[in-house]
């Protein structure tokens, strides 16, 4: 069983960046494919981005498209979420996902219950 926690988070202005961490413990990272996630107050949690359990495919939602990258360390256990040119809406807290795949898996988890396993959670503040 993984667990995940995420760090990296906080307070940035419009047009700033961060780098989101998420480190797993507990069970093999590279045999789960990664997911973002972020849910802002009132709002249901949306898909950010995921990339697969090699690393070698990422996709991305439409609205963080060209400023958000997504990669991985599988020695390292972890998973980052480079997020630039922050904007207000980026405003959330952002959650990374762990789904367990086969190696040829690539298809396109983008949804919430895609994941078993979710971290606590990291909130990113962006000022306008």
């Amino acid at each position: 069983q993984v667990q995940l926690v995420e760090s990296g988070g906080g307070l940035v202005q419009a047009g700033g960046s961060l780098r989101l961490a998420c480190t797993a413990s507990g069970g093999t990272f590279s045999r789960y494919a990664m997911g973002w996630f972020r849910q802002s107050p009132g709002k249901e949690r949306e898909f950010v981005g995921r990339i697969t359990r090699s690393g070698g495919v990422t996709d991305y939602a439409d609205s963080v498209k060209g400023r958000f990258t997504i990669s991985r360390d599988n020695d390292k256990k972890t998973v980052f979420l480079q997020m630039n040119s922050l904007k207000p809406e980026d405003t959330a807290v952002y959650y990374c996902a762990a789904r367990h795949t086969i190696l040829s898996d690539n298809s396109r988890y983008n949804g919430v219950t895609d994941y078993a396993h979710w971290g606590q959670g990291t909130q990113v503040t962006v000022s306008s």
